[in-house]
C-alpha cells in the first residue's frame, strides 16, 4: 500500500508497497482508501508543506484495477466514482503537488499524474499513455473533463483518440509534463521544485485551485451511471 516519507517540508507519497520495486500501483478500492489515508496525514501537518508523489521500478501507476473490475462489473460505476475522488482531492489540495513520474503512467495512472499541479517525467524511459481507445473503454464525464482541462486541446485529441505513448521529452513538447530529466533525477528534481513552494500551503490556495478547476471538479462529482458510461461500448 502507499506510504509516506519526508524531505524537510516536502512529503513524498510512494504509490506502491514499501520494499517492492515493481508494483503496478493499480487503483484497487483498498489502494484508493490508502491514498486518502496518507493524504489525511499530510493535510494534518501544520505549517509550510508540499506534496510529491512517485513510485519505484517500472511503473508510476498502471491505472484501473482490471482484475477487480471484471470480478465486480456490477459495481463498476461506484468504483469509478471512487477513483474520481482521488483526482478531485489532488486538484484542490492545500499545497503544491508534483508528480515525479519515474516510470509508466497509463490510463487512470496518467490521469492521476495530470491531476497534480506539475509533472516531472523521466526522459530516458517510461511513457504517459491513455490506452482506452485501444481497450474499447470509454472515458467517464469526469475523466474526459480532467484530461481536456489539463492537456492542450490537440494533445488531448491525440492522446485520447490514438492511444499514443508519450516519452518524457515528447510529453514536455506536447504540454503533458513540465520537465523531463534523467531517471536518477526525477524525484530529486520534483522535491527541489516542491521545496521552493512550501510557503504557498494555505486555505487560500485551496480557494484558488477550486476556482481554476471548478468545471472539472463539478464533472468529477457527476455520478457515473449507464447514461454516461458503458463499459465495453
Amino acid at each position: 500500500m502507499p506510504y509516506l516519507e519526508r524531505d524537510g517540508d516536502v512529503f513524498i507519497l510512494y504509490l506502491g508497497n514499501e520494499g517492492e520495486t515493481d508494483n503496478e500501483n493499480r487503483f484497487h478500492p483498498d489502494w484508493v482508501d490508502a491514498v486518502h489515508a496518507e493524504l489525511d496525514k499530510v493535510e494534518s501537518h501544520e505549517g509550510p508543506a508540499a506534496l510529491v508523489t512517485t513510485a519505484t521500478g517500472k511503473f508510476y501507476s498502471n491505472g484501473l484495477d482490471t482484475t477487480y473490475i471484471f470480478a465486480n462489473l456490477e459495481d463498476l460505476p461506484a468504483y469509478l466514482d471512487k477513483v474520481h475522488t482521488v483526482y478531485s482531492r489532488l486538484l484542490a489540495f492545500p499545497m503544491t503537488t508534483i508528480a515525479a513520474v519515474q516510470g509508466h503512467a497509463f490510463g487512470a495512472g496518467a490521469m492521476f499524474a495530470s491531476a497534480h499541479d506539475f509533472r516531472v517525467m523521466r526522459g530516458d524511459r517510461g511513457f504517459y499513455c491513455l490506452p482506452e481507445v485501444t481497450l474499447n473503454m470509454p472515458f467517464t464525464v469526469g475523466m474526459s473533463a480532467l484530461l481536456n482541462s489539463r492537456l492542450p486541446k490537440q494533445t488531448a485529441v491525440e492522446a485520447m483518440v490514438t492511444g499514443r505513448r508519450f516519452g518524457g521529452h515528447d510529453a514536455v513538447a506536447a504540454g503533458i509534463a513540465d520537465t523531463a530529466v534523467d531517471g536518477g533525477q526525477v524525484l530529486s528534481s520534483a522535491v527541489e521544485r516542491a521545496g521552493a513552494l512550501t510557503a504557498t500551503r494555505s486555505d487560500n490556495l485551496v480557494g484558488i485551485k477550486k476556482g481554476i478547476h471548478a468545471d472539472v471538479l463539478t464533472a468529477l462529482a457527476t455520478v457515473t451511471d449507464k447514461s454516461n458510461f458503458s463499459f465495453g461500448g
